[in-house]
């Protein structure tokens, strides 16, 4: 059966991916001893690779060892060992797709018991109820850290190159450093890093022009965007089509719509306020008026579960679809649409009324279910949330204790 979504995507940079179905990223949390990728994410990574995508994106890599988005993330900083990122660019590759490392800061979004620092653009903290305390309060980031941290990007993005991954993907989206600069709720800078919308997109573009400067013509580079924060008065649909058009002349390849943050968490089809939202394609009302002006070839990714839905999504023009919790439960669901076939497994609902918790609840059943395909087995989707989530949090506590004996040495080196 032929179909748009297994036709070739030749890339500005001249990489072509094989079809326009990409594994979106998911936070795994399987660092290993070290901050590193480890056998779970390459058995993970290789099983997805021989589902048929044609694009992998990892989950958040981080360019800053004191800032975590969690206590069990991979870092890739000057530090680094390359070798296990070789291990993990190689078992992405497996199938004959690409890979690309997602790279990340997270900002004010660190969980109050994590070290290290909790910058953002100004001292806004994370407001979620009686939850925000769940949260380090930010302070306004310098200059100089400002500067530091653009460089820190430029760094990963290189070493994924050397590593043998194909592009990275910048994380500009749901809350995190990037995301907070763009938002005028967080933002409240008056230096050129505030204010304006072009001065509140200065440290993404900078980021893109490092990045770009720091790695070969012929690698792949994404961005990652909100299409809107879900905020009233925040980052919204126009000011992302001014953002795609700030990053047309940088080198871009790709622009990944998404949408949310932990305070609005629309990427996970939940948000804050009581609105009907459609179960599948979240975004796709709102990539829709973005594609007809982008001069950048676009992905949505959000609640795609099915080939109808792919396919509509593609016949409003949208270049590529992304996929992450689908995949999650059906790592060879392409391989089974180019078979005319679906797949027949759902996650398990979560009904809770309190929003924050439901969000984490749902990506922990997301985590259980890649941990599973990682170990080889089939994953198993009715597993209830409250045990998905019980059994995320032993693991972080034990995350955490590790991830506060290392980071001490690797700050002093």
């Amino acid at each position: 059966m032929t179909s748009e979504l297994f036709s070739p995507l030749s890339l500005r940079s001249g990489q072509v991916l094989r079809n326009r179905i990409a594994k979106a990223a998911m936070e795994e949390n399987m660092a290993g001893d070290g901050q590193l990728p480890g056998q779970e994410l390459f058995g993970l990574y290789r099983r997805w690779a021989t589902g048929g995508t044609g694009l992998l994106i990892t989950g958040n890599v981080m360019v800053h060892a004191e800032a975590l988005t969690g206590p069990a993330g991979v870092v890739l900083d000057e530090s680094a060992p390359l070798e296990p990122f070789i291990e993990w660019a190689k078992a992405g590759k497996a199938g004959g797709g690409k890979i690309w490392m997602q790279i990340n800061h997270p900002g004010r979004q660190i969980a109050s018991d994590m070290p290290g620092v909790v910058w953002g653009p100004s001292d806004v903290g994370v407001s979620l109820g009686k939850h925000s305390r769940r949260f380090g309060r930010p302070v306004a980031m310098t200059a100089e850290q400002i500067q530091a941290t653009v460089s820190r990007y430029a760094v990963t993005a290189q070493r994924a190159e050397q590593a043998g991954f194909d592009g990275v993907e910048i994380h500009a989206a749901h809350g995190y450093l990037l995301s907070q600069f763009l938002s005028p709720l967080v933002n409240k800078r008056t230096d050129q890093w505030g204010g304006s919308l072009e001065n509140r997109a200065r440290m993404l573009l900078d980021v893109v022009r490092a990045v770009r400067a720091a790695v070969s013509p012929s690698f792949a580079v994404a961005v990652k965007l909100n299409s809107a924060d879900f905020q009233r008065g925040g980052f919204d649909a126009d000011d992302a089509r001014q953002v795609i058009e700030m990053l047309a002349p940088l080198g871009v390849d790709l622009v990944e719509l998404s949408g949310g943050s932990y305070e609005s968490p629309a990427m996970t089809g939940r948000r804050t306020d009581s609105r009907t939202q459609a179960r599948e394609a979240y975004f796709l009302d709102l990539a829709k008026d973005l594609v007809s002006s982008s001069p950048l070839p676009l992905m949505l990714t959000g609640g795609i579960s099915r080939r109808e839905t792919a396919e509509r999504v593609l016949d409003n023009g949208v270049a590529v679809v992304g996929m992450g919790t689908a995949l999650a439960v059906t790592p060879d669901l392409p391989d089974r649409w180019r078979q005319g076939r679906e797949t027949d497994r759902q996650l398990r609902p979560v009904t809770w009324s309190d929003k924050a918790l439901a969000s984490a609840a749902g990506m922990a059943q997301v985590r259980h279910q890649m941990r599973r395909i990682a170990r080889g087995n089939e994953p198993r989707p009715g597993t209830h949330p409250a045990v998905a989530l019980i059994s995320e949090m032993r693991r972080q506590r034990k995350a955490l204790r590790r991830y506060r004996a290392w980071l001490p040495a690797r700050v002093a080196a």
